[in-house]
């Protein structure tokens, strides 16, 4: 094994691909050893990306080599590098949702007998594979659909070692899972550095790259800007060559000022099943609201509620102090109301992936671009150049499908065409997840920019420090109910994981790293 672990198990040498005339990739290059877990680091847009659906056979470079084993390979499908032992589990979920846990780990290939499925056969390996993601609790005849979206990526992992790699690469798998299923990923991934395995690792979440990594490199523009040794590097280092520049404070500071005596939005008692059980509370112009607490608390419902997607809730919504019957999105994004909700999931919540960056910018806005329900392309194109300029979306031009676009400049669509409708409530649902350093800061300056404007923002985050950095006040939930109102100076992570577990503040000193 150390013999291995010496020599490059794979290698890629002068890596290019271009789409157009926009470089994905630079001449890049990449050696990764058995046995070791390789964190990739760099900006949404830096490459990572294209460089791991290179070497999964999922797009081929415009030139370059790439090594296996000692042999030179080339993959023209993800199949023929799924068959050399190399295979990628996305953050985007490639999962069937009517069909079970089960046949989803084996859709390309299920075990079978005198020529048909072996349901028998196909549930215990299915088993197996669950239990060596660590998701052990899962069913394997539940139905996809019925999972929650952490749950899901725990079958999209099963479903990749399900298929016995020599080189499993994580793209963002973890940024989706809860707290709770990151600590068992990371187990997992421990026990299969051990057992030999080369894997990939892409997360723009620290601590994890701090947990797990033996090596890391970082891209920026599509270049190789340098491999070291995990713990080499101080953060802020590691940083400044993820961006190319200096690092500085990443939250914007928060103003004193004097808010309206008035709450622009205000909740009393609203419940919902079981998830949500007499939520109050208010929300005044030029605020930034946190929701904080353990993930699946009823933040998320909180949001839905608000905006008018959940049926059934009791309880009183009041906008500008008089109660309004929110019964549905469109009632939600109205003028007489003026909300908009970012939601949780942009690849399938957010935005049409196939169509263009200037559709998917107007969608939320096609009344306040058309005359007699014809679009008035001057003014659409108007409101299209103010946003791609005032959130610095960079695209492949206007007309590129939004699904060409990095993850972060993908965020930035589903935030700007939200904008065009100048709302005066705003609802986040953790909208920074899975995008890189560079980007988050430029969300969270937008969001205290709105605010000084007089937007009133309500925003979900699982991260801690994003409570803590952006928010004037935090409702912290516990089963469906809002445990503890923290302002100012009481914001810090110790009161924050304290109220979050049900514990009296101060009784918690928490360690670096962990995840809310």
């Amino acid at each position: 094994m150390r013999q291995d672990n010496e020599q490059s198990f794979f290698q890629m040498s002068g890596v290019s691909k271009s789409y157009g005339g926009a470089v994905a990739l630079d001449q890049a290059d990449l050696a990764v050893r058995r046995g070791r877990i390789h964190a990739i680091l760099g900006e949404n847009g830096a490459g990572k990306s294209t460089l791991l659906k290179v070497m999964s056979g999922v797009v081929q470079p415009d030139e370059g080599t790439m090594h296996l084993d000692g042999l030179q390979v080339a993959f023209a499908s993800p199949a023929e590098a799924n068959a050399a032992g190399i295979v990628c589990v996305y953050q985007e979920l490639s999962l069937i949702p009517d069909l079970s846990v089960a046949d989803n780990i084996f859709a390309s290939n299920p075990p079978r007998r005198f020529g048909m499925i072996d349901r028998r056969a196909q549930r215990r390996q299915a088993e197996a594979a669950l239990a060596r993601a660590g998701a052990a609790d899962i069913n394997p005849l539940a139905k996809v659909r019925d999972l929650p979206l952490s749950r899901q990526q725990m079958v999209e992992l099963a479903k990749g070692l399900a298929r016995e790699p020599r080189i499993l690469i994580l793209d963002e798998a973890t940024s989706a899972l809860t707290a709770a299923d990151v600590a068992r990923v990371i187990e997992v991934l421990k026990r299969l550095r051990e057992e030999g395995l080369a894997l990939l690792f892409i997360s723009h979440r620290m601590h994890e790259v701090k947990a797990l990594a033996d090596e890391c490199t970082v891209y920026r523009n599509g270049r190789h800007v340098m491999s070291f040794e995990a713990g080499t590097r101080s953060d802020n280092e590691v940083v400044e060559m993820m961006i190319g520049r200096k690092y500085q404070h990443a939250f914007p500071d928060k103003p004193e000022r004097r808010l309206a005596a008035e709450p622009v939005l205000a909740c009393r008692d609203l419940a919902w099943n079981d998830t949500l059980q007499g939520v109050s509370f208010s929300l005044k112009p030029g605020e930034i609201l946190g929701l904080g607490g353990l993930d699946g608390q009823g933040q998320r419902e909180l949001l839905l509620a608000l905006f008018g997607v959940l049926r059934g809730c009791t309880g009183k919504i009041e906008v500008d102090g008089k109660v309004v019957s929110i019964a549905s999105p469109v009632i939600a994004r109205a003028n007489e109301i003026g909300m908009a909700l970012i939601p949780e999931d942009r690849k399938t919540e957010g935005l049409m992936l196939p169509m263009s960056v200037r559709e998917n910018l107007s969608f939320a806005a096609l009344d306040r671009m058309s005359t007699a329900g014809v679009i008035d392309r001057d003014r659409q194109q108007s409101f299209v150049d103010r946003m791609m300029g005032l959130l610095a979306i960079k695209s492949f031009g206007v007309d590129a499908a939004v699904g060409s676009l990095s993850g972060g400049n993908q965020q930035k669509v589903v935030i700007a065409k939200w904008l065009i409708r100048q709302p005066r409530i705003l609802l986040l649902s953790d909208p920074t997840r899975g995008i890189d350093v560079g980007t988050k800061q430029e969300i969270y300056q937008l969001l205290r920019r709105l605010a000084d404007a007089g937007a009133a923002i309500v925003f979900y985050s699982t991260d801690y420090d994003e409570l803590i950095g952006c928010c004037d006040r935090v409702l912290v939930l516990y089963e469906g109910r809002i445990k503890k109102e923290l302002a100012g100076s009481e914001i810090t992570e110790q009161n924050l994981i304290a109220s979050a577990l049900d514990l009296p503040v101060g009784q918690i000193s928490p360690s670096p790293g962990v995840a809310l």
